[in-house]
């Protein structure tokens, strides 16, 4: 057993390495626009209106990107620069025909597209995989992120991270002018560097146009961080002054748990704590916490879940965003050795529910070093549930990431799950539970090779067998394809408890072909045709009764074409063929009977087809309408998904997400309607003033959440929040009966001392 694995490792490394090497020799030459970065001769007012004589205006107009990526953009854009001892300023002048802008609300962090809007990168380490990104729409809301791993997929940018910046803008006949002032000490940065690298793109709703100020081919992300200018400080860069800001927060509330038979009444709960953040040197940063509270963070959209393995969340909560990818980038999205959502969560040990458990304090460090060398030190500990049988644990993190040729990596992980307090006793297998990965990652400066190979080994008191998993993601991409190869393996031993690993004691394999065609006529900007594969073979002798070791025990081959409008609509038409052994018993709607389910070691194949269709978001009515219909497991399914909402401009949107499936299978299954319907309304009543409400109904869960928040910003990233939050049964005996319900109000405050 032990040299087929052996046999599939050996070539990963080397043949990215080979990659990296070809890749950077052949392109190492490139030139990028350079801007001359010159101190302030005076004060720069941020009004929206660039008259100082301090601007220095960028040369180059702005290139397209989306519907077309040939030619300037047909609303042209400026940006100027200046700086002084304490901000990097930058001025931008957006051109238009049209005073018809479109604002999708006052609320801060907007989405880019469908939105008039203007947004800065900086890559202040030149590492071209890491960047800080700030915006602001013609009304000056603005919204800022954190850019990882080069900026390739939807998932790197980290729109959760708040930051301390100022800017404004301004409305003029024939343009509009934003103006950013971004302090240094909000940027990490090496002291004495000469150099950063930029852009900036913009969302032009006239013309339904994407453009930036260097070029981004249109099969790449617009902020992918490959195509950037340079710009060139006059002077080295100093290190900033005293970079030490103080976060406290108070919260007070009631609260009741309806499911608790002690609990007759609401309870008062009080309770203070808060986060420093201190600047080690200008690229490396401490960030403390103490006692947090996350009862403001938006509550996660749910998922109607028919398929058999655990789904995977967003992290959301502040003290763990900043280089989130320095700690959470290794594996693959189906193996995360650490996922920071496991901690403050664990499981009743009496009901089996997951439970939240009090973080009470938390400790991270984490930043570059040099231009080459990021680190991050991770450790927080929770409380003990003594009623629920949950132990206090103490998780610890630690990540190295060397840059090695242009823009590949090296990176080495250490993760420690260490129960601390117990007095319940338990497993001896649980007392601790540690993972230390390897890991290359691939991409090179022109982003034609993109991918990593890893290894990742578990220790656990009981030393289990196959504890250990290894992959292997490469990506070749040019203007008109992309080919994809994935293998990984997962040891049925390779229980990481701090991360994401919903299925273990497998081998998968998954090429994958996509093609792209760019029209020349008509209204269409893009045709993407894809043909996406996945086979599973069983690895375990003894663990596994039903399939023998390497057997095949699932497939899937999928075939996708998207068509992309040039009016900012897609269209996607998609089937897939599916064969599944199941290894263990399975109700797919999570609603039959006890006793009724699909047995373990039967066989099913199905066809299933899914459309779906998005109308131009930039216009006040909009909609998403997705149909899926065919063959599930031994019988059927129908279902539609998708979502409706009206903007009224610019003071918020009402929407309704829904889904809805109906499952028919073989008797004895009753079939089953599984439905989630999911209405909000999303208010700004000012640029500091936001209220949103959020109802769920979700028949796979039986309940039903209302969660409402008001958030009122009276300083720069200093908030007064009131939190109202109720669940209730919907299962057909319950009347609605009540889960458990609080209201919770909550102040923050960014002190700088």
């Amino acid at each position: 057993m032990c040299e087929p694995r052996a046999k599939l490792l050996i070539p990963q490394f080397l043949l990215l390495l080979l990659f990296s090497i070809g890749g950077h020799v052949v392109l190492s030459g490139q030139d990028r626009p350079t801007v001359p970065m010159k101190a302030a001769l005076s004060e720069i007012i941020i009004d929206g209106v660039l008259d100082e004589a301090s601007w220095e205006l960028a040369d180059g107009s702005f290139h397209r990107q989306f519907p077309i990526d040939t030619g300037f953009a047909t609303n042209d854009s400026r940006v100027y620069f200046s700086y002084d001892d304490d901000h990097v300023y930058v001025g931008l002048k957006m051109y238009s025909t049209s005073k018809d802008y479109v604002v999708t609300s006052l609320k801060r962090d907007f989405s880019f597209r469908g939105n008039d809007n203007i947004s800065i990168l900086f890559d202040t380490y030149n590492d071209q995989n890491n960047a800080f990104l700030f915006g602001m729409n013609i009304l000056g809301v603005r919204r800022e992120a954190l850019i990882a791993n080069g900026g390739s997929q939807i998932s790197d940018f980290a729109a959760s991270w708040d930051n301390r910046w100022s800017g404004a803008t301004q409305i003029h006949d024939d343009h509009w002018i934003a103006e950013f002032a971004i302090p240094f000490k909000t940027l990490r940065y090496k002291a004495g560097t000469e150099q950063w690298r930029f852009n900036s793109y913009r969302w032009d709703s006239e013309h339904n146009e994407i453009s930036s100020w260097i070029a981004v081919p249109q099969n790449l992300l617009i902020m992918n961080l490959a195509h950037m200018g340079k710009m060139q400080w006059d002077k080295p860069l100093a290190r900033p002054g005293a970079n030490v800001s103080i976060i406290p927060y108070a919260t007070a509330g009631v609260s009741r748990d309806f499911l608790d038979p002690s609990q007759q009444e609401s309870k008062w709960n009080t309770a203070i704590g808060g986060d420093a953040k201190i600047g080690l040197t200008a690229g490396l940063n401490l960030d403390l916490t103490v006692n947090p509270d996350f009862s403001q963070v938006e509550v996660d959209e749910q998922v109607s879940n028919l398929d058999r393995f655990e789904l995977l969340f967003p992290e959301k909560r502040q003290f763990f965003i900043e280089n989130a990818d320095l700690f959470g980038s290794f594996g693959l999205r189906r193996v995360n050795p650490f996922f920071s959502r496991r901690i403050g969560l664990a499981v009743d040990s009496i009901t089996g529910q997951n439970v939240q458990n009090k973080i009470q304090y938390g400790v991270r460090l984490s930043g570059k070093v040099n231009e080459r060398l990021r680190v991050g030190l991770l450790n927080t500990q929770t409380a003990q549930i003594k009623q629920s049988g949950v132990p206090g644990i103490n998780y610890t993190v630690a990540a190295l990431e060397q840059r090695v040729f242009s823009r590949s990596n090296i990176a080495v992980m250490l993760v420690n799950r260490q129960i601390t307090d117990n007095e319940n006793g338990g497993p001896r297998a649980d007392r601790y539970n540690r993972v230390a990965g390897l890991e290359y990652r691939l991409n090179s400066p022109d982003n034609v090779w993109r991918g990593k190979a890893f290894y990742h080994t578990l220790f656990s008191p009981d030393k289990p067998a196959d504890s250990y998993t290894h992959g292997l993601q490469l990506e070749y991409l040019q203007r008109h394809y992309r080919l994809e190869w994935a293998q990984l393996f997962v040891g049925n031993g390779f229980d990481a408890q701090a991360g994401f690993v919903p299925r273990r004691d497998y081998f998968l394999v998954s090429p994958e072909l996509q093609l792209f065609f760019y029209p020349r006529k008509g209204n269409i900007a893009r045709h993407d045709l894809n043909l996406d594969s996945r086979f599973f073979w069983e690895v375990g002798e003894k663990e596994n009764p039903v399939l023998a070791p390497w057997s095949n025990s699932e497939w899937q081959v999928e075939g996708e074409w998207t068509i992309s409008f040039k009016d900012n609509r897609n269209l996607v038409l998609g089937s897939s063929y599916t064969f599944v052994h199941l290894l263990r018993d399975f109700d797919p709607t999570r609603q039959q009977s006890e006793g009724i389910f699909l047995p373990e070691d039967s066989q099913y194949r199905f066809l299933t087809t899914q459309l779906s269709y998005e109308s131009n978001d930039s216009k006040k009515f909009f909609y998403e309408i997705g149909p899926i219909f065919g063959g599930f497991y031994n019988g059927s399914v129908f279902g539609i998904d998708g979502s409706i909402t009206y903007r009224y401009q610019p003071y918020g949107f009402v929407s309704l997400d829904y889904s809805f499936n109906r499952i028919k299978l073989a008797d004895p299954f009753v079939p089953s309607t599984v439905w989630l319907v999911g209405p909000r309304v999303d208010l700004t009543l000012s640029k500091k003033l936001f209220f949103t409400t959020f109802f769920q109904y979700n028949s796979q869960l039986e309940n039903l959440n209302i969660n409402a928040r008001l958030q009122y910003r009276f300083a720069p990233v200093s908030d007064i929040f009131i939190v109202y939050t109720d669940n209730y049964f919907i299962d057909p005996f319950s009347q609605f009966s009540q889960r458990n319900r609080a209201l919770v109000a909550k102040a923050t405050y960014w002190l700088n001392l």
